[in-house]
């Protein structure tokens, strides 16, 4: 039986990557990382990703007085329009980077595209679990496969073969994969992406944004090894890039300090991109149990929603 760690905190018992990374079928792992964030609460598990979003939405000129809910005015002294849920279930879009960069960490475990695959995984059981409609897209510099939603149970059967089987390649690119997407995707939707992200902030925001003109909720699963996060090296190391072709023998010591400070920068840079589109930015460090990190995020969502509203 798979061991588990428990949090003391939260009540909720965590897989640790290593105990994933002995799971090999995508389904099986989705499956126990999803009721391993969900022990123990009281209230329906998917809460956090219901339709709520598509209820309020900010005031702009030419909308219908009649649908401005005052009660959100009194508390915010911002205009909201009340929107009503559609009649059909919710659709997820779930879009996964499967670049090169990506396949960082499989020489001694976990990639970060095991990371990401299986994250994307189990947000997908979630959402089929609850009767939601799930798409998938792989992408790196082009539109690999994409899929479209469905809340069949074979569909996400096909899904998680899908994951298992795509071996990550080329660089990354947002620009036009995520254009294309956007005219694609016509009903209003959740938007999930997976990624490292290693493209200019600039440019991820630009291209996030083509969904959110569509009125899509976007959230942003930003992987990240922990040698990126930490830059744990000591010795005398030869770092060779995967999305392009340069290398740079050196003593990580005397490098610290500055990449440390300018990955700061970069992280800055990013979540005040995603702040000002209205997008949920969530880290995934390949160190942490996936099922924390996840319950986690959802009861922020949920304890942000009721603040507000």
């Amino acid at each position: 039986m798979a061991k588990m760690s428990t949090s003391e905190n939260s009540g909720t018992k965590y897989l640790d990557a290593k105990t994933l990374d002995k799971i090999k079928r995508l389904d099986v792992r989705a499956r126990l990382v999803v009721e391993g964030f969900i022990t123990g609460q009281h209230r329906s598990p998917y809460n956090g990703f219901a339709i709520e979003f598509a209820a309020h939405r900010e005031y702009a000129p030419g909308d219908d007085l009649r649908h401005i809910d005052w009660k959100v005015w009194s508390k915010t002294d911002r205009l909201y329009i009340k929107e009503y849920e559609e009649e059909t279930n919710l659709k997820c879009h779930l879009i996964v980077d499967c670049s090169k960069s990506m396949r960082y960490g499989e020489e001694g475990g976990w990639s970060k595209f095991d990371y990401a695959a299986t994250a994307a995984a189990s947000v997908g059981y979630m959402m089929q679990q609850q009767q939601d409609a799930v798409g998938m897209v792989l992408f790196s510099n082009k539109i690999d496969k994409n899929f479209k939603s469905s809340s069949h149970p074979s569909h996400m059967k096909m899904l998680f073969h899908e994951l298992e089987q795509i071996e990550p390649d080329n660089t990354t690119d947002v620009a036009d994969p995520f254009l294309a997407l956007a005219a694609q995707i016509r009903q209003r939707g959740l938007v999930v992406l997976f990624s490292d992200l290693f493209i200019d902030p600039d440019e991820l925001g630009k291209s996030l944004q083509q969904f959110r003109l569509r009125r899509h909720e976007v959230v942003v699963f930003h992987v990240m090894h922990n040698d990126e996060l930490e830059f744990p090296f000591q010795e005398n190391t030869l770092f060779r890039g995967i999305e392009v072709d340069a290398e740079l023998h050196t003593e990580p010591r005397a490098l610290r300090k500055s990449y440390m400070e300018a990955l700061d920068r970069y992280m800055t840079r990013v979540k005040k991109v995603c702040a000002s589109a209205g997008i949920d930015h969530v880290l995934l460090d390949t160190s942490k149990p996936l099922d924390g990190v996840l319950s986690s995020y959802l009861n922020f969502r949920a304890k942000s929603r009721r603040k507000l509203f």
